[in-house]
């Protein structure tokens, strides 16, 4: 496949453009997580414990990642829980913690929830190149490593 002649962008223009990405986005996590009856942080925590796979998360570590306290990601896992997208156990090395994976009917909520989206997603990637979609790859890859390095360090938890 040849690649599409693209007009030409400044990083001014990149910028702006994905700003205007992130804040289209974040309006639809919200109508996403009300589809499921979810907050956007609860939504945010059930996709880290998602991508975990098969290895547990400890709610430490999700406070962690989601920048909440420990106190409060006790609330989160206790409202994913009630509505049935994770369950939790006590970790059998340390009993004091508490180890939560994703219900596979939970998953497949979300995925249905998620899946047209990621339809029209796969059409638009059908307009680059394998070259090109690498390229994006990387570039994602790097920006949410680095926004999670500026998160962190400016921050805090």
């Amino acid at each position: 496949m040849e690649g599409k002649r693209r007009p030409a962008a400044s990083v001014q223009d990149v910028l702006g453009a994905m700003d205007d990405l992130v804040t289209t986005s974040v309006v639809g996590q919200q109508e996403f997580a009300r589809n499921l009856g979810l907050s956007v942080t609860d939504l945010a925590c059930f996709s880290y414990i998602l991508q975990a796979g098969d290895s547990p998360v400890t709610a430490g570590d999700l406070a962690g990642r989601a920048h909440v306290t420990t106190g409060a990601v006790t609330g989160i896992i206790n409202r994913l829980e009630r509505g049935g997208f994770v369950t939790r156990q006590p970790d059998p090395a340390d009993r004091r913690r508490v180890r939560v994976t994703a219900l596979p009917a939970a998953a497949e909520r979300v995925r249905s929830v998620y899946g047209p989206y990621y339809s029209l997603l796969e059409e638009l990637f059908e307009d680059y190149t394998p070259e090109e979609i690498a390229v994006l790859s990387d570039w994602c890859k790097r920006a949410s490593a680095l926004a999670r390095t500026y998160v962190d360090d400016s921050c805090g938890p």
